[in-house]
């Protein structure tokens, strides 16, 4: 790739990325949480732990391998599910996040939660 091809290519990566954390920010904003958290690593997904009602401590489960990928789609379905959305959105969200993260996000979802999950150990 010649030059001006990498600096498009980088340009559109840039336009991506910040499409997608304004999406990430208006999801947590809905949700009752700081949206400027999206801008943080670790700490946004906290908070969509936050948002889907699950303890704090599942963010050290969603750093082993193989497990993380059990409760990342455990946690997507308990958000799709307090916005009001069905499992199949929030598979959507597990497989398909940069577009249904910004359907959640800009779209008229409301955040509702559901009663508080069951306490875990």
């Amino acid at each position: 790739m010649h030059g001006s091809g990498m600096v498009l290519l980088i340009l559109v990566g840039i336009a991506f990325a910040i499409f997608y954390i304004a999406a990430s920010w208006k999801v947590l904003v809905k949700a009752g949480q700081p949206g400027w958290g999206a801008l943080i690593p670790f700490y946004n997904t906290y908070l969509l732990l936050m948002v889907a009602q699950r303890p704090g401590w599942w963010l050290v489960l969603l750093l082993i391998p193989f497990v993380n990928i059990v409760f990342t789609i455990i946690v997507l379905l308990d958000i799709a599910r307090n916005f009001g959305k069905s499992a199949g959105f929030g598979i959507g969200l597990f497989f398909l996040g940069v577009i249904f993260f910004p359907i959640l996000g800009f779209g008229s979802a409301t955040y509702q939660p559901a009663k508080p999950a069951a306490p875990t150990m």
